[in-house]
């Protein structure tokens, strides 16, 4: 039975290590900010009619909570997803995909920030050993290439934290089911990108994609709209409900393990140092999830389980998850 309930969440870290790669390869003819919110607009409609079907339209209202809804769906549902689209045009896919593993640790830092939860000393330690592995990937090893961290590094840093800030936020939502919290949030952050892309559009900072252009990215964007926003996010829910959150969490480390395999399998060839760049990222974040176990068995232990909330790592990349602790 465990091993079963093991395939959502799995499925779903595969799906979205993917999608890395199919979302560079779509910017060639999209404006990030267009590409995103094209995508978020499909994806909108088709949870607001999932939400319609088994919840019925009492479920879309905000329960006089429409300042929170809003102020997650924009600075995580909005915020990570644009900057990590920007990220793509200045780092490969392999770089970001490292940057979204490190999203439950990011989420244990917020928590302090907040709430003054102190996360355990091992999680810090853990978490720059992780860093280190993000640099040794992005820098190749060299400190000359310390120069392409730059802007693509710091969008990320901004869309991790921007969807840590989101995960914590969802723990105020705990009496409201996951996809009612996905689908509100989803409609918040969605009406901001496109009120983004239209201005964008118009000062001139991009331009809105021809017919043609979305004709030709339309394989990537029904990926990332079916698989990514839809199929994927049922999946991690599901896998959620099941294993729980703290489980669930360890198999975000394969995202970037998906994503390397992509890219190898489309001819890249990456350098010795880069794997062990990868290699340490990833031990350091399943060490990081398997020392905050503990802390969550208790926790569950001591209170009725809270409903989980999640959307659409990345995104993280599709938003990963939002667990309600």
């Amino acid at each position: 039975m465990r091993s079963r309930a093991a395939a959502y969440p799995l499925l779903a870290v595969l799906g979205w290590g993917v999608m890395f790669p199919v979302l560079a390869s779509a910017l060639a003819r999209v404006d990030p900010l267009n590409l995103t919110t094209a995508r978020y607009l499909f994806a909108t409609v088709i949870l607001v009619g999932v939400l319609l079907l088994r919840e019925g339209a009492g479920a879309l209202r905000h329960g006089g909570r429409a300042v929170e809804v809003v102020v997650l769906g924009v600075v995580g549902f909005a915020g990570f997803n644009v900057l990590t689209n920007l990220a793509l045009e200045h780092a490969a896919p392999q770089q970001i995909a490292l940057f979204v593993a490190t999203t439950p640790v990011i989420t244990q830092l917020v928590r302090w920030a907040r709430d003054g939860v102190r996360p355990k000393p091992l999680l810090l330690a853990l978490s720059l050993v992780a860093l280190l592995g993000v640099g040794l990937v992005i820098t190749r090893g060299s400190l000359a290439g310390l120069g392409q961290f730059g802007l693509g590094g710091l969008m990320m840093i901004g869309a991790v934290l921007g969807w840590g800030i989101y995960t914590h936020g969802a723990s105020r939502f705990g009496d409201w089911t996951p996809l009612r919290f996905t689908t509100l949030t989803a409609l918040a952050g969605t009406a901001a990108m496109l009120a983004a892309s239209i201005g964008a559009d118009a000062v001139g900072w991009q331009h809105a994609p021809a017919a043609a252009d979305l004709v030709a990215v339309t394989p990537q964007l029904a990926y990332a709209v079916l698989v990514g926003a839809v199929i994927a996010v049922l999946a991690w829910n599901t896998g959620v409900q099941r294993l729980g959150a703290a489980n669930a969490a360890l198999f975000m480390n394969l995202v970037p393990v998906t994503t390397f395999a992509v890219q190898i399998a489309r001819g890249y060839r990456p350098d010795p140092i880069e794997l062990v760049g990868a290699a340490i990222t990833i031990a350091a974040l399943i060490a990081a999830n398997l020392a905050t176990r503990p802390r969550a068995a208790r926790n569950r232990s001591s209170a009725l389980p809270q409903p989980v909330a999640v959307t659409d790592p990345v995104a993280v990349v599709d938003p990963v998850a939002v667990s309600a602790r």
